[in-house]
This record gives C-alpha cells, structure tokens and sequence, in this order.
C-alpha cells in the first residue's frame, strides 16, 4: 500500500467492545490513528491470504509423482496420438 493512494472509500465493522479496546491500544502503540491501524493490518491480512491461496502445496508423495513424471513422461495414448495428427493436419501441414 503506497501512502499517495487516494483513501475516499468506507467500510464499516462491529465489534466487541474488548477488540476495540485492544486495536486502540495497538494503534497507541505504534504511534498511528485507529483508522490507519486497520487500514494497514487489513492490508496486510489480504496481502498474505492473497499470497497463499497463489503457493501450491503438495505431500511429498505427490511431489515425487510430479517429479517422476516430468523426468520419465509416459506415452502418449490414443486420444493425445489423435490429437497431435490433427495438428499436424490442421497447423503444420496447412502452411
């Protein structure tokens, strides 16, 4: 979040009167208006969750599949040999 972005949009959110006291309190803290306190730690919040939802995660079983079947691919099958003469046809003989 840059601090030159143009702030004109609201949300709004209840909450418990103990939550409140705690974000205050944070705010304090780091020397920051309640306003931008949330503002930054919900940036933050969607920042990572953003980030997270983008990293796949496999066992390591699954890895080594994957690694194994990118080092050693299996043969084509029926369906695959069909579709590569199609394009063979259709793309590369046609120029």
């Amino acid at each position: 979040m840059t601090g030159a972005q143009i702030r004109n949009q609201r949300i709004e959110a209840r909450i418990a009167p103990d939550v409140l006291a705690a974000v205050k309190r944070a705010a304090e803290i780091e020397g920051r208006s309640v306003s931008d306190f949330v503002v930054a730690a919900a940036w933050d919040a969607a920042q990572r969750t953003i980030e997270q939802a983008q990293i796949l995660r496999l066992s390591l079983e699954a890895q080594e599949t994957i690694v194994g079947l990118l080092l050693d691919p299996p043969a084509p099958g029926p369906t695959l040999e069909r579709a590569f003469a199609a394009h063979r046809r259709l793309i590369i003989e046609s120029r």
